[in-house]
């Protein structure tokens, strides 16, 4: 199964193993799933769709490469690379990106791997197909799936550590994925982030803290670490603006006053406020 690096997915119509032959990967039961040309493997079936497209649109997605290759993020990048490799174990590990986009951070994590010497098995998911294909042309050596965050198609108990990037945690199946003691590492924004944007956008800003843990705890979570990262971007330029409004909510939650004013700005730096969180399956 060389074109298919990990050796840990599952079929998501019944959770058998699936192995590689020829271009497919199939189960005992007989579910078939093709490579795409890209490099990529779709597992989510069409039942499990909500939408004839789900996820992100291909303009966001494109905006969201754009933005994260200007480097505005690297930080945040070099902040969860830190994090892995002092959180994960020793050997050869089975790293998800659960909500991977475009694939910016896992890249990055492989490239922080291969410099430390560390050898992983590498698996990016996402629901919007257009985000997956984008990812293949990042890096050929990781295992790219459609699939969803509550039906990720890995095999229970096979992975050592979870990413979920700014994204929709579903507890209960990353605490499946996991191995005992395996950690998941949550980068939600703190109620700073983006502050200068939003008091342009929005006739009144409110400081949100990250979400709540309940649900973590209740699927066998407990919190083990948590870090903020603050700091200030260099100015982005009117494009990479609109770049960033597209690839977040705030572009469809702003007034349309907000969305003039913010059209109308030639430069802006913001403030970057993050919370890293890693937590370990008991």
């Amino acid at each position: 199964m060389e074109w298919v690096k990990a050796n840990n997915l599952a079929c998501p119509l019944d959770g058998l193993p699936l192995e590689g032959i020829e271009r497919q990967l199939r189960c005992a039961n007989g579910h078939s799933f093709d490579l795409a040309r890209q490099g990529y493997v779709n597992l989510l079936p069409v039942q499990n769709k909500k939408s004839r497209e789900p996820g992100d649109s291909t303009a966001m997605i494109e905006a969201r490469r754009r933005f994260l290759d200007a480097g505005f993020y690297l930080p945040i990048a070099q902040q969860v690379n830190a994090l892995a490799l002092q959180y994960l174990p020793d050997g050869d590990v089975c790293v998800v990106d659960a909500g991977c986009g475009e694939g910016y951070y896992l890249n990055q994590l492989s490239r922080a791997l291969a410099e430390s010497g560390r050898t992983a098995n590498l698996i990016g998911l996402d629901i919007a197909k257009p985000a997956i294909i984008a990812a293949t042309r990042r890096n050929k050596q990781i295992t790219w799936l459609v699939a969803s965050n509550s039906n990720p198609a890995i095999f229970p108990g096979t992975v050592d550590f979870i990413l979920c990037m700014f994204g929709f945690p579903v507890y209960p199946a990353f605490a499946a994925m996991l191995k005992p003691g395996g950690r998941l590492l949550l980068v939600d924004a703190a109620p700073d982030h983006l502050l200068e944007l939003r008091e342009i956008i929005y006739p009144e800003v409110r400081k949100s803290p990250p979400p709540v843990l309940d649900r973590a705890l209740q699927a066998g979570f407990e919190l083990i670490d948590s870090q903020a990262l603050r700091y200030q971007t260099p100015g982005l330029e009117r494009a990479q603006i609109a770049d960033l409004l597209v690839m977040t909510p705030h572009l469809y939650r702003a007034t349309h006053a907000g969305k003039e004013a913010a059209a109308q700005l030639a430069s802006i730096r913001l403030t970057v406020d993050v919370v890293c969180r890693i937590l370990e399956k008991r």
